[in-house]
């Protein structure tokens, strides 16, 4: 038994050192505190990256096929009413969606940028109490109402009974409403009235548009839009209007969920128009973004970037559409967003390494330190130190 403990004595790797042949320093005791203030020091921060989640980030191929893309916006016109505003989107695949309603909200604004609660009861022209119904007469008190589409009907029982069903059946067409005066349902509405009344408003519209996972556009412009000859074009002609004032504020603009650390480049963008009438053009490239938490939640999103473009035209020579178009286009490239925990192994070994690394560094510079006051000393007491 005694064999084996001295073999065990034999391979220890600490020999002690007696006391009394210690030489305690100045310089010793100044690294001694230098050395564990920067070892607490690190320690603490190595604690910080363990209790608290890191982000890994990666670079993949996008492989996701057959999804949609959703569009949040919000966006305010200073200059331009809501009555005149329309949204359309449309992409390569040849989907359109014109005068997009659905999930999009307008609200009129003051020329003091000051949302207008409800419309003021009178405003437009005075109604007529009968209106002219599809075979030509007024309407009677024992009639059902069904107002003519000017020659727009899709099927020969069609009715437009307001003028917002006159101005669709147009678009339908692909024709232009020139004069609202003479459209029984607009004049007795008092649409021109209308939109002369809001001359000076501007317009607030939120909301999103969910659009496939491919390129396209999507705009903000005035007028009812429809497709002719293959052309995307906008009836202007029904506002008597040469110049349109398309100043704009980006509130906000995302292509898909918030996630931790997200920034929209557009956000908080405005640009005023000091020309008759622009076409103010957004190029953006979308970059698909999937975020993990640390509780393993998944939130698939998008980055993008951004570069603009502006046309301007003098009043009565609309050479471009004005508008606020965006065109997005699609990276083949997904970047992954992970939250991770460092492990204990690694956060002890990360210990381990900084104590013994500052332990050996300070024993190091306090050696070349004791030796070289001793070699000094030395030279001092023979006399050769000069």
């Amino acid at each position: 038994m005694a064999g084996i403990l001295n073999k065990l004595r034999n391979l220890d790797a600490y020999p002690k050192i007696n006391e009394d042949f210690y030489s305690r320093t100045l310089s010793g005791g100044v690294i001694t505190l230098v050395s564990s203030v920067v070892m607490f020091l690190l320690f603490f921060s190595e604690l910080r990256l363990y209790l608290h989640s890191v982000t890994e980030t990666k670079l993949v191929v996008d492989t996701s096929r057959g999804e949609t893309l959703r569009i949040n916006f919000d966006m305010t016109f200073p200059a331009l009413a809501c009555s005149i505003l329309s949204v359309d989107a449309m992409d390569i695949s040849g989907e359109l969606h014109l005068d997009v309603k659905h999930d999009v909200i307008k609200r009129r604004l003051d020329s003091h940028g000051n949302i207008i609660e409800s419309r003021q009861d009178g405003i437009g022209a005075a109604k007529i109490e009968k209106p002219l119904q599809k075979h030509g007469g007024r309407l009677e008190h024992n009639e059902t109402y069904c107002g003519s589409c000017y020659g727009a009907e899709a099927e020969e029982h069609d009715c437009c009974n307001s003028c917002e069903d006159v101005r669709e059946a147009y678009r339908k067409k692909g024709w232009g409403v020139t004069n609202p005066d003479l459209i029984d349902q607009c004049k007795r509405e008092g649409f021109l009235q209308r939109v002369k009344d809001e001359e000076g408003e501007g317009c607030n519209i939120y909301g999103f548009l969910e659009v496939n996972k491919v390129a396209g556009n999507f705009h903000f412009a005035p007028g009812k839009s429809f497709h002719q000859a293959g052309v995307h074009v906008h009836d202007l002609l029904a506002f008597q209007k040469d110049s349109f004032n398309i100043s704009h504020k980006i509130n906000r603009l995302t292509f898909g969920d918030y996630f931790p650390g997200v920034v929209n480049p557009l956000d908080k963008v405005q640009w005023s128009q000091d020309t008759p009438n622009a076409m103010y053009q957004y190029f953006i490239k979308v970059v698909p973004t999937v975020y993990t938490d640390i509780s393993g939640h998944t939130i698939q999103s998008n980055q993008f970037s951004v570069t603009e473009h502006v046309k301007s035209s003098e009043a009565g020579q609309l050479q471009s559409l004005p508008g606020v178009f965006f065109f997005y286009d699609l990276s083949p490239i997904k970047v992954t967003f992970t939250e991770e925990h460092i492990s204990f192994l690694h956060f002890l070994t990360n210990v381990c390494a900084i104590v013994g690394g500052v332990f050996t560094v300070s024993g190091i510079i306090d050696a070349f330190i004791y030796h070289g006051q001793k070699a000094i000393k030395k030279k001092i007491e023979i006399g050769k130190f000069s």
